[in-house]
């Protein structure tokens, strides 16, 4: 397994150092042994954790980091013990690539949860000892476990960012029951993940507000989405009025911000569901236990369910807001997802810009 094939099997492009200046690389792919798929890549998308471990933000950074964890493209070869797939196959990958195959959560199907630690698709250390590398490549080869199915009427560019960004809210939506039609949803922040969370709850037939705390979002929320309401959250006349209305809240926002006024908004056994990485979290016990309410935290999801959620984004035609970029591009449009100027995931071209 540790096996490596001639030198440079694999271009991509990587960081060298904490900069997080991305230049192109040559590296190898291991030999596909019995139960791996090998992937030729078309597309990946750029999401936040990209930048998080080029730029060493969490001083873990194992350089040269090839990042990329919203992988798509189609099989160049199968292990002999590889049933699920065949060459040729749509498929994906999203934000790990391993994991024990053999705790209570592998077993039911909820690997980022897997005792021993999901083993992440780029900066993580796999089976073999050696340093995993992202999408931003042209090939990648992978245990089919941590594969998916992209359903063929799910066009490769708009899959990608489902892998990630659509998965981290589908998975707490899923587990809080909040595909009731006719309930209420409040959706904090309106990014990569807020726009896929506006986008699930109005298939899941709820009445969706977004919560922002920029005025120039109304519109692209209510009539580039299709939100039913918008509410300025620094205006606390707007805020006040939405006392005790919503049975859910999906909050996407990492920087810091008040939870507090958020949890006032909801109904008695309302569910609020943290994605996003704030510094810190504080409310007073009162905005909690008054009403009965749930406050919850949720990273990706399992195999299981991210294959489900692929299936209903196709049935659904629930198609993320994407801007495609070749990967020489790549640096510029990570300043500009700091800037937030992206609406509202960047997908990179593999197949038609790096080879």
């Amino acid at each position: 397994m540790s096996s490596e094939t001639s030198p440079a099997n694999c271009i991509g492009w990587a960081a060298r150092d904490p900069s997080g200046v991305l230049s192109p690389i040559e590296f190898n792919r291991r030999i596909v042994a019995n139960d791996d798929v090998s992937i030729k890549i078309t597309h990946c998308g750029v999401c936040y954790a990209d930048v998080a471990w080029t730029r060493n933000l969490h001083n873990d950074a194992k350089y040269p980091v090839v990042p990329g964890h919203e992988i798509v493209g189609t099989v160049k070869e199968v292990g002999p013990n590889v049933h699920r797939f065949k060459v040729g196959d749509h498929v994906g990958v999203g934000t790990y690539v391993n994991s024990c195959r053999d705790c209570e959560y592998c077993d039911d199907g909820m690997e980022i949860n897997c005792v021993k630690g999901a083993v992440y698709t780029f900066n993580g250390v796999d089976t073999d000892g050696t340093v995993t590398k992202g999408g931003y490549s042209t090939s990648i080869v992978v245990h089919e476990r941590y594969c998916y199915k992209i359903p063929d009427n799910l066009p490769s560019h708009l899959a990608a960012p489902l892998l990630c960004a659509g998965i981290t809210v589908y998975t707490p939506m899923m587990r809080h029951n909040m595909n009731q039609p006719g309930k209420s949803l409040g959706v904090i922040g309106l990014g990569g993940l807020g726009h896929m969370a506006v986008l699930f709850g109005k298939a899941f037939g709820l009445k969706v507000t977004v919560l922002s705390t920029s005025i120039s979002k109304k519109d692209e929320a209510l009539n580039l989405l299709g939100a039913d309401n918008f509410v300025l959250s620094s205006d606390e006349q707007q805020m006040k009025a939405l006392a005790n209305s919503l049975d859910f809240i999906v909050d996407t926002a990492s920087g810091d911000h008040p939870i507090e006024p958020y949890m006032w908004l909801l109904k008695t056994y309302g569910a609020y569901a943290l994605v996003g990485f704030p510094s810190e979290i504080k409310f007073s016990p009162a905005s909690l236990s008054i009403g009965m309410k749930t406050f919850s935290g949720s990273i990706v999801g399992g195999t299981k369910t991210t294959q489900e959620m692929l299936e209903f984004c196709a049935a659904n035609k629930i198609y993320p807001k994407v801007e495609i970029i070749p990967i020489q591009y790549a640096n510029e449009a990570i300043e500009r997802l700091l800037n937030r100027d992206v609406k509202y995931r960047f997908v990179i071209d593999i197949e038609n810009s790096l080879n």
